[in-house]
């Protein structure tokens, strides 16, 4: 069945792209700083295709048009394409060209491939124009289309900003900067444009609210030798934060005037370090017309990742006070299946609800993934009230969640037994399991990145001919997004892709899977923190300490299929989750919880 409200806003879009001379149009997810989340005035590719994941470029042109996603929305495009006329392109799947290729095979000399270039990335922008100029094709960067045909567009967002205390933060802004500088001049820059927004939230030690769940605000920073300029929207400023920046001797600047301090305060002399990953491309060609560029990595990234003391410490006490909320949670599931009405949304609104009880909670980190059967096939699944399973006791419920505190930022994932469930899906389960439960006691030489150390959890599904079609593990931030890099747990290698080394304080999430179209899904998920462990004559070796203490549900366990380590791994783990969290539940909950972590 077609669906005509999509329908009817691509023929409006190609309407637009004719009187404009554009015989391509590209449209992205993200903001003008290339954020992972964004908020509603941004989500013009989802506007256009109805596809409501995190991650996907649209391409429109006179003929059809084509959606680029990976393979944790393989599933859920698919259903949410349908009757669009949107051609699903799996991204790294046999045989798929990439959106680059796609453009190169199919557009001809004197076309031109329009799209804003203030939501596409200098990396990707210059990938693009190197490409498509051997081909004769024109790029026409400086429009945004959705302003025509979005009528009813939701503003730009622009909400308080306010300021993290100094107890919380471990260091503070002076500090903070005097480290990006000093970094900044290892890079042969003198200045540095700084436009992530996690990035800036961190050097600054200031939260914002203009993403759902990720508390980040619109800006761009620059930072040379004698200068430190904060753009932002006046409307996020009040009267302390704006003492607070004079404190720090911090020069306030409107958000849109960046491209004018770029072409006007700086010059060909200034050598300023841009990440091409993150800047956008119409920012990058502004600044390239106004300075001399050096192209690296933000420097607030790695520094940003390496969890200080203080932020560790504050860490280990929310994510105990989150491990509670959730396994008392999985406790009340348990109990009240078949004997109450629970559907996919209200049992997320429940945990929800015993988050909001933990001092210092300020939003979730993501919204909950609370997938019920085959839902839970869909890694990034969002039900909705008025689509949405009702609970039943048999299968099982993934849940993926976590929360925003003063103190820490959460992700942990659950998939819980609510009634029988077959031999095939026990097995699945106890693989997910054990390579979680591996890649947890890993030990290895500091020098190591992620992928070193991926074949941990996958090898359990590897030696049964299965595999989950994402990475394993990626950072967590503190008080801020829930995905950050440059951390990650990635199997696959890709040429020209960077890779970060695992340094002592850095935190990354462990998360395999098992996902099964039509049938069901496993995920299982703790967040861990590499430490140092021993140095000898061979070096500096490293090990996990996990955050997240949450039981595995045993009932999904087979024993039989685990090692005796796997076994013993469980065993302890258990007895760990027991130990911290039983303290905190209820006589009723605490003898559930000690039957859940019994020994195997």
């Amino acid at each position: 069945m077609e669906n005509k409200t999509i329908t009817g806003r691509l023929t409006a879009l190609r309407g637009e792209m004719k009187n404009r001379g554009m015989d391509y149009y590209m449209m992205p997810t993200a903001d003008f700083h290339n954020s992972e989340y964004v908020d509603d005035f941004f989500k013009v590719r989802e506007y256009f295709c109805g596809f409501t994941g995190s991650n996907g470029t649209l391409l429109v042109w006179k003929e059809g048009a084509g959606l680029w996603t990976d393979g944790r929305y393989f599933i859920q495009a698919a259903k949410e394409l349908e009757g669009t006329g949107v051609t699903l392109f799996r991204m790294a799947e046999e045989g798929v060209p990439t959106l680059t290729e796609f453009l190169v095979s199919h557009m001809q000399a004197g076309e031109v491939l329009g799209f804003d270039g203030r939501v596409v990335t200098a990396s990707e922008g210059l990938k693009l124009e190197k490409a498509l100029k051997e081909k004769g094709v024109g790029l026409a960067y400086e429009t945004d289309l959705a302003e025509a045909v979005w009528k009813e567009r939701p503003v730009l967002p622009g909400g308080k900003i306010w300021v993290l205390p100094e107890a919380i933060t471990g260091a503070d802004v002076t500090e903070k900067t005097r480290e990006v500088r000093s970094a900044v001049k290892i890079s042969g820059a003198d200045s540095l444009l700084l436009t992530k927004l996690d990035d800036l939230m961190w050097l600054y030690n200031i939260r914002g609210c203009d993403v759902e769940c990720n508390p980040v605000a619109l800006s761009y920073g620059y930072i040379s030798e004698d200068k430190n300029v904060f753009f932002v929207q006046e409307c996020a400023l009040t009267d302390e934060v704006k003492a607070y920046f004079e404190k720090y001797d911090i020069c306030l600047r409107p958000y849109g005037d960046i491209t004018d301090f770029l072409s006007k305060e700086t010059g060909k002399d200034s050598k300023v370090l841009v990440d091409k990953r993150h800047c956008s491309y119409c920012l990058y060609k502004k600044a390239e017309a106004g300075a001399s560029l050096v192209e690296g990595k933000n420097p607030t990234e790695r520094l940003k990742a390496v969890k200080n003391p203080v932020e560790l410490a504050n860490m280990e006490k929310v994510f105990l006070q989150d491990s509670v909320a959730v396994t008392r949670f999985i406790y009340w599931l348990k109990k009240n299946i078949g004997l109450m009405e629970i559907t996919e949304v209200t049992a997320a609104d429940h945990l929800e609800d015993l988050r909001r009880q933990i001092p210092g909670f300020l939003d979730l980190s993501f919204p909950t993934i609370s997938g019920y059967k085959e839902n839970a096939a869909m890694m990034h699944y969002e039900a909705t009230p008025d689509n949405c399973k009702t609970l039943a006791p048999e299968g099982m419920l993934l849940v993926d969640s976590g929360g925003q505190y003063l103190g820490g930022t959460t992700d942990v994932t659950r998939t819980i037994v609510l009634g029988p469930i077959s031999e095939e899906i026990k097995c699945h389960y106890t693989a997910v399991a054990a390579g979680m439960l591996n890649l947890t006691h890993a030990k290895w030489l500091y020098g190591c990145t992620g992928r070193n150390l991926d074949i941990l959890a996958r090898a359990p599904l590897w030696n049964m001919g299965m595999d989950y079609k994402c990475g394993t593990g990626h950072g967590v931030g503190y008080i801020l997004n829930v995905h950050e890099g440059p951390q990650n747990i990635r199997w696959k290698y890709m040429e020209g892709v960077a890779e970060a080394v695992l340094e002592d304080g850095m935190d990354v999430t462990n998360e395999p899977g098992v996902y099964i179209e039509k049938s069901h899904g496993i995920r299982i998920e703790n967040v861990m923190v590499a430490r140092n462990d021993v140095k000898n004559g061979d070096g500096q070796f490293m090990h996990f300490e996990t955050l997240t203490y949450v039981p595995i549900d045993l009932e999904a366990v087979d024993a039989a299929l685990l090692t005796k380590e796997t076994k013993d791994y469980l065993n302890a783990y258990h007895k760990e989750v027991y130990e911290k969290v039983s303290p905190y539940l209820s006589a009723e909950e605490a003898a559930w919880l000690k039957e859940a972590t019994k020994a195997v």
